[in-house]
């Protein structure tokens, strides 16, 4: 029997490989791509009014007055991981096509991910409370820091922020989420009875994402793009990145002498990167043939990091008195 948190059984990994092979075999093209991308746009603000409604006011304000951790926490994703991914994508650049390399930038400047990194958290006997409400915040700072930051460490010429782009993210990611939240008095209970319904709703939203991403890419000759030696030098720099994000994570909450329940919180929720923000954002911050290049290294990431969680957890469930 497959276990709880074995990647084989996780449903955001089919939906990920299906919209990558979906696109790969049956791309959106022509007439079609304009309106795969007016779906996607209109079902990424779907899912951040839902976001808005979920994620209680008061956990964010109890979060917040626990700034011993959520500081450093803030401090390592939005700081440490987009330096290591700037590193690194100078590193890639030499290997790999110009746009897969800048995907390690766009990768560190990425929030966490909230489900898989309280999930691990759990099964390693951490801190859930904690772990929730500190990469909920660290998703709502995402929203609003990771497209300035990715422009900042890239530059003018890789990621042109420019008014029209920062409109789109106001519309299709801020507005919904602050309308969620204005409205959650009266949507959060119904959400809560219906949750394995809203993680649906995340798996495809992310799904149509990633197709019309990668239909781009398709188009651009992703394919041709990469030989052995290019696939094996991506995959060994994801795996530095999570060799470097999880044992960083890790010794930094050492540092900062937290109690061990809460270092596994901070190693989870630090080292976890979320396709759940960046499939969508990368939608509205890249045009279709470049958006599937630029997400290709957030995508394996992903895939690697739940291959090493779960089995990190069980060690640390083991150590833990």
């Amino acid at each position: 029997m497959l276990s709880r948190f074995s990647i084989l059984a996780d449903p955001m990994i089919v939906v990920l490989l299906t919209a990558t092979l979906l696109a790969i075999v049956v791309p959106a093209a022509g007439e079609a791509r304009g309106i795969a991308q007016a779906i996607s746009n209109i079902a990424i603000f779907l899912l951040f009014l839902v976001n808005g409604m979920r994620i209680a006011r008061g956990e964010i304000a109890k979060g917040l007055a626990n700034w011993r951790f959520f500081l450093p926490l803030f401090a390592w994703v939005f700081g440490a991981m987009p330096l290591i991914g700037f590193g690194l994508s100078s590193a890639a650049s030499n290997v790999l096509p110009p746009l897969v390399a800048l995907g390690f930038l766009f990768l560190g400047a990425l929030p966490s991910t909230i489900q898989s990194a309280t999930s691990y958290t759990s099964l390693a006997g951490g801190n859930v409370a904690l772990s929730v409400v500190g990469a909920a915040l660290i998703n709502i700072a995402g929203v609003f820091i990771t497209a300035p930051l990715f422009a900042l460490l890239a530059g003018s010429e890789a990621a042109d922020i420019g008014t029209e782009t920062i409109l789109r993210i106001g519309v299709i990611l801020i507005l919904p989420f602050m309308i969620g939240q204005a409205v959650q008095g009266w949507t959060i209970d119904w959400l809560k009875e219906r949750k394995s319904d809203v993680a649906w709703l995340d798996r495809v939203v992310i799904g149509i994402a990633v197709y019309v991403a990668f239909s781009g890419a398709v188009e651009q000759g992703l394919g041709q793009m990469f030989t052995l030696l290019g696939w094996a030098s991506l995959i060994g720099l994801i795996i530095v990145y999570l060799i470097a994000a999880s044992g960083g994570a890790w010794l930094t909450g050492g540092l900062l002498n937290i109690a061990r329940e809460d270092r596994i919180a901070f190693l989870f929720a630090g080292a976890q990167k979320s396709v759940a923000i960046g499939a969508p954002l990368a939608a509205i911050l890249f045009a279709p043939d470049v958006a599937g290049f630029v997400i290709a290294p957030l995508l394996l990431y992903h895939l690697l990091q739940l291959v090493i969680a779960a089995p990190l957890a069980n060690h640390l469930a083991k150590l833990t008195p």
